[in-house]
């Protein structure tokens, strides 16, 4: 039999951690095996502040996916976030020797290197660099630079740093979980492969993630991504919010924003009251619905104007940097009533809800096609991309043959069992695509990433 190639994602959130465990079925779309998903403890605003805690809510996320699924779990891609990220524009250039050979990965990985060597703040580290558009002798807007001729080959690039510490937090505690870390991703990046079309991304959109501790973008345009940022709001605040203006406690406030929530204070009556049961035998609290729409109104109001001037910094009012596709809404926050239609009330542009329904095979419950799960899917496709084969079955095959069989000297069962292994996977052995310069680099980056922090942790020890 074939080796399955089984992807595992987890998304480490300030509300929720989820491990998923996913598999592309013939038809190319992403089968999910089975979903884990605990409440996130030790995680603030998407940074670990306790490695105890998070290790104990990642390991339960782990057992259930493995308990749901049948598959054991080996790695896992992990998703990056946190306020401590940013991202900046960098243009570089280098001057190849010989202008009459070809340019081939070798100069591009030159290129690249000497992007990270720009100097940082004191604990920074770089995590993605992101090449936009390359330049050869002063000819520009090329995207595949890879077979031409040139003397000087320049690019401009999207680099996004984070807290050193804060990705090896991350590290430490998949490690100190029984797992090992395959790969990072930056969770904007992730939600957009999930919930973004190609033609949005090469029209131009900015893709908004409204989590429980923060609230990521993503701006595409041309196909390229062309800025990144988080804000550290989400979720958690507008709960605190409702906590404070209504005097109850943090899970009444968040059943309240959940079932009962909007951010538009249009849509309520005034007479529209829900009753909370009172703390141990005190009378039940009547609350306005009105009023409650007042608070969460007012706190996203803030949250999307913070990202609208991201919007902004990045040039949206440029008519060559416009986003025609305007803004698609994702991640839980999504998920609140009349959120879209004051997105557009503030921003002006055309606004959609993000499902990853569209990359999920058609027997995907409704469950995963929600908001919430973007960012976890999105890290299960960066997984497969990746080839990496994340999960075993805990079925034990080999021992079941054995029961069938005559009793036989060992070394000619495993000498069988080969030569069976051998024939099945020759035919396999299919030619590959060839693959972009972008994805050449993005595989590279992190394979060097990873066994970066890899070392750092098994140093530490």
């Amino acid at each position: 039999m074939e080796k399955e190639n089984i992807a595992v994602g987890l998304d480490i959130g300030t509300t929720k951690i989820v491990a998923m465990i996913g598999k592309k079925n013939e038809y190319g779309k992403l089968e999910i095996l089975g979903v884990g998903k605990s409440k996130s403890l030790g995680v603030a605003r998407g940074v670990v502040n306790n490695i105890t805690q998070t290790i104990q809510s990642i390991q339960q996320a782990i057992a259930e996916a493995e308990t749901n699924s049948g598959y054991r779990i080996k790695d896992v891609v992990v998703g990056i976030a946190g306020q401590h990220i940013r991202s900046i524009q960098h243009s570089d250039y280098i001057s190849r020797n010989n202008p009459e050979e070809v340019i081939g990965d070798k100069d591009i990985d030159l290129l690249i290197n000497q992007v990270h060597k720009l100097a940082m703040l004191p604990g920074e580290e770089i995590i993605h660099v992101l090449p936009q558009e390359f330049k050869i002798d002063g000819q520009s807007e090329i995207k595949e630079p890879i077979g031409m001729y040139g003397g000087r080959l320049e690019s401009s690039f999207h680099v996004v740093v984070g807290q050193a510490s804060s990705i090896r937090n991350v590290g430490r505690c998949i490690q100190s979980s029984g797992i090992e870390l395959s790969g990072l991703t930056l969770e904007p990046l992730a939600s957009a492969d999930a919930v973004l079309s190609q033609e949005e991304k090469e029209a131009g959109v900015a893709l908004i993630d409204i989590g429980g501790g923060t609230t990521d973008l993503a701006i595409f345009k041309d196909g390229i991504i062309r800025h990144t940022a988080v804000i550290p709001f989400g979720g958690n605040v507008i709960t605190e919010d409702i906590k404070e203006g209504c005097s109850i406690i943090e899970k009444q406030a968040e059943l309240l924003k959940v079932k009962f929530g909007s951010a538009w204070p249009g849509e309520n009556k005034d007479n529209e009251i829900v009753s909370i049961p009172g703390l141990r035998g005190r009378e039940p609290k009547e609350i306005s619905l009105k009023n409650l729409s007042k608070i969460i109104h007012a706190r996203v109001v803030e949250i999307i104007e913070q990202v609208f001037a991201e919007i902004k910094a990045y040039g949206h009012e440029d008519p060559r940097k416009k986003l025609i596709a305007g803004i698609v809404l994702t991640g839980g926050g999504a998920q609140l009533q009349h959120i879209k239609q004051l997105v557009e009330y503030i921003t002006g542009m055309d606004t959609r809800i993000g499902y990853p329904n569209e990359h999920l095979a058609g027997n995907s419950s409704e469950e995963i096609s929600s908001p919430l799960y973007a960012t976890a899917v999105g890290l299960v496709m960066n997984s497969i991309q990746n080839n990496t084969k994340s999960a075993v079955a805990i079925e034990v095959e080999k021992e079941v043959k054995v029961v069938y069989r005559q009793p036989e000297p060992q070394v000619q069962t495993q000498y069988e069992e080969e030569v069976q292994v051998q024939e099945e996977e020759r035919p396999a052995a299919k030619a590959k695509e060839p693959e972009s310069t972008e994805t050449k680099i993005r595989k590279s980056f992190f394979d060097k990433y990873v066994d970066k922090i890899r070392d750092f942790l098994d140093n530490a020890e």
